[in-house]
């Protein structure tokens, strides 16, 4: 109850904020999921990234439908982040769930950057920490020392990092999805998709003491009607003392790179434009969380990040990146 009391509050006051952002693109996001009948009847539960309304966007008019019971809105202590929980009896042979929303979108852009050398806040040292997911030794360290050398303050290291990320990774193409986002993994190969990149900065961000997270989110459609399932992408985002969070989005430089074939003496434009911004074709989910234990706590082993929908059946988990096993699907509609 408080929970819901809280939310309420939130979204009243942020349509207040919101009010004075002229958004550019909106749409009518569409997630759908249909578990597979199984042989055997089995209990199956699900978990859904349940967007709210930020600085750059606003979301309305969430609706959930489906079979389900024992739904409930719940909160990732760690990170934040809200998700959609739901479950179904075994005795329910066709499981489905429907999750539907408004979202308006604003290009993210903070330029003329500024760094006063102010302290990072209490709150915000969380994200300077090392952990499995965001490792600060080995390869990162060694990497993240020759990127620190005559670097200086909060703003200097962060542009570093962002560069060397740059230079020096390649989008793979080949990878399922976004990728798995295992650090050590990225640098060995120098490639990944969105994911690995982002959290390749992450991790060496932090190293040279620079506050830093992922942001799992989804690209919104260019037409109007689009099925963006394979819309899903991430990016990063630094804290500036002073400023807040900036947003910066290398693999997006790279995958560009890739698509048009372009050399690093060719991205300058683009390059400045990912340090600091990117475009209001997209939303946030997620931001952050790395090794997620869910509540109702899920059977299987901590989430690597949700940002796709997570199902489990039977207690096992179900491949988000395998339709054939796990079938779902995003669709956009232009407002």
């Amino acid at each position: 109850m408080k929970l819901k009391i809280f939310l309420l509050s939130f979204f009243l006051y942020l349509l207040v904020v919101e009010s004075s952002f002229a958004y550019e693109k909106q749409g009518l996001i569409t997630i759908k999921v249909d578990l597979k009948k199984t042989k055997i009847p089995q209990t199956a539960k699900i978990w859904l990234p349940y967007p709210v309304s930020g600085k750059y966007q606003l979301i309305e008019n969430i609706v959930t439908k489906g079979n389900f019971i024992n739904s409930g809105v719940y909160k990732e202590p760690k990170s934040g982040a809200l998700y959609f929980f739901a479950e179904w009896p075994k005795e329910v042979q066709e499981k489905n769930i429907e999750l539907s929303f408004k979202v308006s979108t604003q290009e993210r852009q903070t330029r003329n950057l500024v760094d006063t050398g102010a302290a990072v806040p209490v709150e915000i040292l969380k994200y300077l920490q090392a952990d499995w997911w965001v490792p600060s030794d080995g390869k990162v360290a060694e990497i993240a020392q020759n990127i620190l050398k005559g670097k200086t303050g909060i703003l200097e290291k962060s542009r570093a990092v962002y560069d060397w990320v740059v230079e020096n990774t390649v989008r793979d193409p080949k990878v399922k999805g976004c990728g798995l986002g295992i650090v050590e993994v990225t640098l060995s190969k120098r490639s990944g998709k969105c994911a690995d990149i982002s959290s390749v900065y992450v991790a060496l961000a932090r190293n040279v003491g620079v506050p830093a997270r992922e942001v799992f989110g989804l690209r919104l459609g260019k037409k109007a009607e689009q099925d963006i399932t394979g819309g899903y992408h991430c990016w990063a985002e630094f804290y500036l003392p002073g400023t807040g969070w900036i947003a910066v989005d290398p693999a997006d430089v790279r995958k560009k790179m890739l698509v048009d074939k372009l050399e690093l003496a060719d991205i300058k434009e683009l390059r400045e434009y990912f340090f600091g911004g990117v475009d209001a074709y997209r939303m946030t989910l997620e931001r952050g969380g790395r090794g997620t234990t869910l509540s109702p706590k899920q059977e299987s082993k901590p989430i690597n990040y949700l940002m796709y929908p997570y199902a489990e059946v039977g207690g096992k988990a179900l491949d988000y990146f395998d339709p054939e096993s796990f079938r779902y699907s995003v669709h956009f509609k232009q407002l």
